[in-house]
């Protein structure tokens, strides 16, 4: 065993030493930090309380800092100023998104808005988004869904106060409601806990968004992605395997509807889009399933 862990232990720093003679011809000016060590970075510096941790490195080195966490270079903003420049002056610059594991098995190799890299396919993707999907021309043809969501949730409040209740949960209300709409407005009809997997609808959401928070050694150190020690990308692959099928299912229900609805869901549009050819980009149903997990996780998990 203890020759496992030593041929392991210099496995990693010769892989290092090869990446850093990779990078010496790249090598650029760097904002100040604190010293890192070699594969970890300024992993070690961190604790429980992270922004603590940044905060007083930002008092000694400035409100620019450079660190490395793992094998991935981050900048630590910490001034308004700096904040500003990095995000509206040099937003192009910035605008990347890095590796990340959850995106690879949940996202489709990162097709959705939120993780896709920054480029010629996030421009077009951004745009197709922007002028179809949240336009105010398409936020207010659900007007009329909203109204009746709400009326319901407004019947369902009165029912219950009329019984004289006392338990009223309005923030499950609200959550119910939320998800009714996202539901409506992405897929088309409303969706119970039962219609996806026996752990529940809302469960699932909050797992995906669960495991994109989570820091991931496969993120930091992609090399540990295949062995996965924390058990993370089991748990993406089991997901992923929820809800492909389900995404699936409702596509080809909308491929397959013999109907014509006057207001037309998300799925809908960009259905349409995809077999128009019009897009500037090549888009397919991968595409249409990172989309539909996007608007739905970021419209659910607000609440």
């Amino acid at each position: 065993m203890a020759f496992v862990w030593a041929t392991f232990i210099l496995a990693l720093i010769l892989l290092f030493i090869f990446y850093e003679l990779l990078n010496i011809k790249n090598k650029k000016k760097l904002p100040p930090g604190p010293k890192g060590i070699p594969i970890l970075g300024h992993l070690h510096l961190l604790g429980e309380n992270l922004t603590h941790d940044l905060h007083k490195f930002s008092l000694k080195y400035g409100p620019i800092i450079y660190m490395k966490f793992g094998l991935v270079p981050t900048y630590v903003i910490s001034s308004p100023e700096s904040a500003e420049k990095i995000l509206k002056t040099y937003d192009h610059i910035f605008a990347s998104r890095p590796h990340n594991e959850t995106a690879q098995y949940i996202s489709y190799g990162q097709r959705n808005l939120i993780f896709s890299k920054y480029g010629a396919y996030w421009r077009n993707m951004r745009k197709l988004c922007t002028v179809h999907l949240l336009s105010n021309m398409k936020i207010n043809s659900f007007q009329s869904t909203r109204s009746e969501e709400i009326a319901i949730m407004i019947k369902s409040i009165k029912e219950i106060a009329q019984g004289r209740r006392v338990d009223v949960d309005l923030s499950a209300q609200v959550s119910k409601l939320s998800a009714n709409l996202s539901c409506l407005m992405v897929f088309g009809k409303k969706f119970t806990d039962d219609d996806l997997d026996k752990r529940g609808f809302k469960y699932l959401v909050q797992e995906v968004t669960t495991l994109a928070a989570t820091p991931n050694l496969g993120d930091f150190f992609p090399f540990l992605g295949v062995i996965d020690l924390q058990g993370l990308t089991r748990r993406m692959k089991d997901t992923s395997k929820v809800l492909d099928p389900f995404v699936e299912k409702i596509i080809d229900e909308h491929v397959n509807a013999k109907d014509h609805k006057k207001n037309k869901d998300f799925v809908d549009t960009m259905m349409e889009i995809m077999q128009s050819g019009e897009a500037e980009f090549q888009f397919d149903r991968r595409h249409v399933k990172a989309v539909m997990l996007d608007m739905l996780v970021a419209s659910i998990d607000t609440f």
